[in-house]
């Protein structure tokens, strides 16, 4: 059965605060040389698919870039490959996608040009490894109309998933969109779903003049159960992670730091690729010290490392410190700074002395209170934190901030931003 995949990239992820000021969150940088988006796209051509459809909203540049002509993912195709799809006005006044079914809707064009028996939907903002052609397979054989990934997940974070009540022959037959109630079960979809094409477009076609902000979990996957419409749950049980909140991004990232992480990047049969900048190999200077640590491509490291992900070109001065900590790329840490529990964001420059990390946890972000609540203290795109400077738990330092914006004390206290 031929099968398309589409790709949901639009996302802002604004829980992810100032990672996501000024990139799609797929575009976010993840265990060092990666972005998010990569683990999907691998998960395509590792599962037989090469036809990608990446269908971008919010601020694309990054993500745009970064995928270029799918060389990394063998998606340089004549025939197939992977298609960037972006909204875009015609006559009769096309807009912004309304919700993520009416993203498929507006490009159904690029759907019927490939002539394919079913349509692969996925979201670009998710952590795993996942064989696709396992669940097409078991699609084909319950002759579904529409399947979806499901799996468990902790009762207390159902109001986050849409939540799916099966029977024992595993066909859907009830689904509740992120419950306020904790009493539809715990079988959470996953946001991977096969359709098939001719079953998505009717139902897209009909919906989408009740609903011009068409979405999946609120519009079309409940009409296809009340319809009569065969839909079946397929159980994954490997690895999934929604990195869509600050706490989840960090602790996924440094649970790679791990002996034996969950999440194995190191394994021949289903790689995850990249687009990799040329850089030189990393190195350690003669007081350099790495613990459990994933450092990257052109780092140079002259103090501690320890339990943290370092992305291509972070420098580390003599007698910095870096614990528990993600740093993106091209950031330099002065000489005797001390960071933990720390997430900083590309092309940041730590000062010499800065302390970031000493603090309350239970000092909520004031301005974030629903997003910054556990410590741990963020820093945006491009800021300069000036030499000396002291940050508390749950400060935001917002993009491109340098020495003027800084208090004159010097010190940022627990749940501040600047």
């Amino acid at each position: 059965m031929k099968t398309i995949a589409m790709l949901l990239a639009g996302g802002e992820g604004s829980r992810l605060t100032v990672l996501s000021e000024k990139r799609a969150k797929p575009a976010v940088p993840f265990g060092g040389k990666y972005r998010i988006i990569d683990f999907t796209l691998s998960n395509c051509v590792n599962s037989g698919i090469y036809t990608v459809g990446v269908l971008t909203q919010y601020r694309p540049h990054s993500l745009n870039e970064h995928i270029g002509i799918g060389k990394p993912w063998n998606l340089d195709r004549s025939r197939g490959g992977v298609r960037l799809l972006a909204p875009y006005q015609e006559r009769g006044g096309q807009r912004w996608y309304g919700g993520t079914a009416d993203a498929i809707y507006q490009n159904w064009g690029f759907i019927e040009d490939q002539a394919a028996d079913a349509v692969l939907i996925l979201s670009g903002d998710h952590i795993y490894k996942m064989d696709y052609a396992k669940m097409i397979d078991y699609h084909v054989q319950r002759k579904a109309d529409f399947t979806v990934a499901v799996m468990p997940v902790p009762l207390e974070e159902t109001d986050r998933f849409g939540i799916m009540t099966i029977d024992d022959q595993s066909n859907i037959v009830e689904f509740t969109e992120k419950p306020k109630k904790r009493d539809k079960g715990n079988l959470a979809s996953l946001g991977i779903y096969i359709f098939s094409r001719r079953v998505l477009q009717e139902r897209l076609e009909v919906e989408r003049q009740k609903n011009p902000d068409l979405d999946f979990g609120k519009h079309v996957i409940p009409a296809l159960i009340s319809g009569g419409y065969r839909c079946v749950a397929y159980r994954y049980e490997s690895y999934w992670v929604d990195v869509g909140t600050l706490d989840s991004y960090w602790a996924t990232s440094l649970e790679l730091t791990r002996p034996s992480p969950a999440l194995d990047l190191f394994t021949d049969h289903w790689p995850v690729l990249t687009r990799s900048e040329e850089r030189p190999a990393a190195r350690l200077g003669p007081q350099a010290k790495v613990q459990s640590s994933l450092i990257s491509n052109g780092c140079v490291i002259r103090g501690l490392v320890h339990n943290s992900v370092l992305s291509p070109g972070v420098q580390v001065s003599p007698g910095a410190v870096v614990e528990n900590c993600v740093i993106m790329n091209d950031c330099w840490i002065g000489p005797g700074a001390r960071l933990d529990r720390v997430i900083v964001d590309k092309q940041v420059v730590v000062g010499a002395g800065v302390t970031i990390g000493p603090g309350d946890d239970s000092v909520q972000n004031k301005l974030l209170t629903d997003k910054m609540t556990t410590g741990l203290t963020v820093i945006g795109k491009g800021a300069v934190i000036p030499v000396g400077c002291r940050l508390g738990r749950n400060v935001l330092i917002n993009s491109d901030r340098e020495e003027h914006h800084f208090p004159k004390s010097n010190v940022v206290e627990d749940g501040e931003t600047v």
